[in-house]
């Protein structure tokens, strides 16, 4: 995968010589494990498991996936092609429900390939590994912008909170929510970061700490439990926070626990940015009620690196993400600008 930008070293998936290199996300922070795939069964399953993670990386690994897909089909022609490729799109669609910009970017892949259905079996291969590769070029160039974008919200001196991981990890590189951090930082401003630890997969704890340590972005971590105490003692003056999907409303679909953090950010009348490119936008669902939210084991409750920590059989529910009102979104901000207020007009327009 070509890197023309010059930005943060993490990268969450590196594209080379036929065969895609995931950082597994899993092991982070204490290990950082490669690995490497070759096949669209192992990308799902790689999107499956949370090696790659983060809606806008989900979408660049998924039209990877799909091109090693279309690189394998024998077919005689494009009619017979396109049946065989919309079937690898399906398996690679199934992995994971939540996240728009997996099917935003199968969904891409597709209509190239419809567009070019006349064309022979060998040129729709080769356009499909650049399709697929223009898909991850443009992902950090658009968070890049959408950075800039957002960072005019960010006050000198803010202390920001923000949730689960929307950086580097969670694109292509760079990141949503820590691209408008990031931008902040490369304007000259002096901020600082609270990341919640992300119960129950703790992205923040895992993955955001890391990062920003790696970035030499002050950044505290707290329990999920501690934003309410600290935005009453005054602590923290905005949150920030990336998406999953985006309805057509403004209802934002984010990984479990956002909406508990919109509600205090209200409570104690501090901003509330979400950051998202407009691919995380579903303009086709009038509102966050018609969003799928994906139920995870309950092992992820249950059990933390191995150990038991609740009792044997005891029920469990595990939604990974959750819906917040658009009444309670200061802004959201995107590659093509920020939306306040009327998120219906103001979405629309942006496309």
């Amino acid at each position: 995968m070509a890197c023309p930008i010059d930005t943060t070293s993490i990268r969450p998936l590196i594209y080379a010589a036929g065969k895609c290199r995931m950082l597994d996300q899993r092991k982070l922070p204490t290990e950082e494990i490669w690995l490497e795939y070759d096949s669209y069964q192992g990308v799902a399953e790689a999107i499956r498991s949370m090696v790659v993670r983060g809606a806008p990386a989900i979408g660049v690994a998924a039209a990877i996936g799909a091109w090693f897909g279309a690189r394998d089909i024998e077919a005689a022609t494009g009619t017979e092609f396109m049946a065989k490729f919309s079937q690898i799109c399906s398996h690679l669609a199934a992995t994971r429900p939540t996240a728009v910009n997996l099917h935003w970017a199968l969904q891409r892949m597709q209509s190239f390939a419809r567009a070019n259905v006349e064309r022979s079996v060998t040129e729709l291969k080769i356009g499909l590994e650049y399709e697929a590769l223009a898909i991850a070029e443009e992902d950090e160039r658009l968070c890049r912008k959408l950075g800039k974008n957002g960072a005019v919200l960010i006050a000198d001196g803010a202390r920001v909170l923000t949730h689960c991981n929307a950086g580097a990890l969670a694109t292509a590189g760079y990141g949503t929510a820590l691209g408008v951090l990031r931008a902040a930082v490369a304007a000259g401003k002096k901020i600082s970061v609270l990341a919640d630890e992300t119960r129950p997969f703790l992205q923040g704890a895992r993955l955001t700490a890391w990062e920003l340590q790696r970035d030499q972005i002050p950044v505290t971590l707290i329990c999920d439990n501690m934003a309410g105490y600290l935005m009453s003692k005054g602590e923290i003056d905005c949150v920030i926070v990336g998406a999953d999907r985006i309805s057509a409303n403004g209802d934002v679909a984010n990984k479990i626990g956002t909406y508990s953090l919109a509600v205090l950010a209200k409570e104690h009348q501090l901003p509330f940015y979400v950051a998202a490119p407009l691919s995380t936008i579903d303009l086709n669902l009038a509102n966050g009620s018609l969003i799928p939210i994906e139920e995870r084991s309950a092992e992820e409750l249950t059990h933390l690196g191995g150990i038991q920590l609740a009792p044997t059989g005891v029920p469990v529910r595990n939604p990974a993400f959750d819906v917040t009102p658009a009444r309670l979104v200061s802004a959201i901000i995107t590659e093509a600008g920020v939306v306040k207020g009327d998120y219906l007009k103001g979405l629309a327009a942006l496309f």
